[in-house]
This record gives C-alpha cells, structure tokens and sequence, in this order.
C-alpha cells in the first residue's frame, strides 16, 4: 500500500493514515506494539532522513520536497504505512563518544563541537563520554543542561596507551545508557578513527568485526542513529592506507546500517569540522518518524528497505533490526 506525500519541512507534523479497531498490548520496546486479533502484527517505528540528490550536492535543503509514493519493504514484504511525522525539532537524546587517542588536532574542533551541543532542540538530553583501552569514561551523563554538557568535553589525551582494542566496545556501553531514557529521537555522534584491531592488523576489516555487528543490532534494536566523524587516531595517523580503508569502512556501516551517516575528508583529521556540522545539521532537520505495520512475528533478524517513486530522493533508513519476541 503506497501513500502520496508533499512534505513541508517547515511543518511541525505530517500524519497519513491510522488504522482503527485494533488492540494494543506494549512491548518492551516503545518503538514496538503488537495488535491483537486473528492474525498479530507490530506496529515499528524507525527514523528516515529524506532528502533530494539536489540538496545532497548543494549542501542547502529546498523549502519543499516532493517525496512521492513512499514504501516499505520488510524481508522483501510489502509493509503498510501507517504515518510519517516529521521530529527535526523534537529533543534528542544524543550520547557524543570521543575515542581518546585521536590525534591532537581534534583538539581544536571542541570550540565547533560545544557550539552544536549548545544549539540542539530545547529539551535534548546529551551524554559525553571517551573511549579509551578498555573502557568508557563517562565526562557527562545524560543531562538537559546543555551548557553543563558542553562544558564536560576535554581535550584527548592522544597518547597510544589509551587506544581501545576497537571503538565499538564503547558504542556498546553507550548504547545501554539509553535504556534509562524515554523513547524518541536517539542518536550518538561517533569521533573516532574506526578500527577495529581486535583480531590484528590482519583482520581488521569491517568484515572481520564481531563488535562493530554486535553495536550495530544493538543499536538497530533500540532506534539509536550513529553519526560518525573520521579523525585519524594511534594506528591510522601513519598514513597506512589499508588501516585507514578498514577504518573508515568500518564508520560507514555502523552508520548506514543504523540511519546515520559517515562524514570523511580525506584520510587525516579534517582541518574544519565546520562541514560536517552543516551536513549533519541538515540530516537532523530532515529526520521523520515512520511508523508501518509489520507482518513478520518470527524473532530474528528483519531487513528493511524503505525507497521513494521519485528517482531524486534518497531515504536513509536503518537497513534493519533484531525483534525478539515478547511473552504476556
């Protein structure tokens, strides 16, 4: 079932269709609801960013977007959308991760980083933590006092001693902390080189990664888009072009399976995080909520494919998530 949509960004809230006569039994997960009748089926909800490739190549967003006939496809399914509604000025819970032997020259983007921490929806909870060998350092918990969060952030200590074995040990950790947190926009902006040398330089691809799979379900599974900045770190700031591919193939899935979005220039530390604040301003102004009717009960692993009639428009979209079926 397919549904026409002419969004206006600067709406606060498109709805399309809601069903009726049904009965709702919650699940664990709030983005989660079964409907009982002859046949279970879910309610999911999981954020999409719509854009045009014209607003991809200029870097502005257009005042309208004709998105076309929106669908949904669960394991090759044709699902049926229930409603789209757009969140860019809703609060988010955002978790900001900084693996701690990045280079020094990230040290002089914390001026940008604080400013975009200060300027997020009134509301947001951000919680600000290292990733250092083995650990994560919590600097902020979650708190909506965004100047208290800002003011947490600190310089890395750039030193190989505080190298974690991977970055995703640590997106792990993160990702439990949104536990505690109401359901609704979620998020973590990931500034870490990417690799992963838990099995050695050998095997340090994002194939060859248990952990990066392991956050990237966990986080699918709680609704959680991860952002990622590449800066180069300990064993990538050599300039070891096959260290730093595995890296930053490493961000690039974790994000685009998940919703989010990879930001690299080039194979150092950018000179200015001043684009990727842009670019990642314009996803978070462009995110909605969809929520469709899902016919597949079996727990497991679901893949997702959300796409427009219109050629021009790109949708990102988590390419999928865990359900583990619940019991009443």
């Amino acid at each position: 079932m397919h549904y026409k949509n002419l969004l206006r960004i600067s709406a606060g809230v498109l709805v399309i269709t809601l069903i009726s006569t049904v009965v709702f039994a919650q699940t664990e997960n709030p983005e989660e609801t079964i409907i009982r009748g002859q046949n279970d089926v879910r309610l999911m909800t999981i954020p999409i960013s719509i854009f045009t490739a014209r607003e991809l190549e200029e870097k502005r967003a257009q005042e309208f977007l004709e998105a076309g006939y929106l669908a949904v496809k669960e394991d090759e399914d044709q699902q049926t959308i229930l409603s789209i509604r757009s969140v860019s000025n809703t609060p988010l819970s955002l978790a900001i991760l900084v693996q701690d032997d990045l280079g020094s020259g990230v040290n002089l983007h914390l001026k940008d980083l604080g400013r975009f921490i200060r300027e997020l929806p009134d509301g947001s909870k951000v919680m600000v933590a290292y990733l250092r060998a083995g650990t994560i350092q919590i600097r902020q918990k979650f708190t909506t006092d965004l100047e208290k969060a800002a003011g947490s952030l600190r310089i890395v200590s750039g030193s190989g001693a505080a190298a974690p074995r991977n970055p995703y040990d640590g997106v792990i950790d993160a990702l439990k902390r949104f536990d505690g947190i109401p359901h609704g926009r979620r998020a973590i902006l990931l500034l870490s080189d990417g690799l992963d040398v838990s099995n050695g330089f050998a095997d340090s691809s994002p194939s060859q990664s248990n952990d990066l799979n392991r956050a990237i379900l966990k986080a699918q599974r709680r609704g959680v888009a991860i952002y990622s900045f590449y800066s180069s770190a300990t064993y990538t700031e050599t300039g070891n072009s096959i260290l730093i591919n595995n890296g930053q193939g490493s961000l690039k899935k974790i994000s685009d399976e998940t919703g989010g979005r990879a930001f690299f220039q080039g194979t150092f530390t950018p000179v200015s995080y001043a684009p990727f604040f842009r670019d990642l301003n314009m996803a978070l102004n462009r995110q909605f909520a969809l929520t469709f009717l899902s016919t597949h009960m079996k727990k497991g692993y679901h893949k997702l494919d959300v796409y427009s009639t219109n050629p021009a428009v790109k949708i990102e979209h988590p390419k999928g998530y865990y359900y583990r079926k619940q019991r009443f």
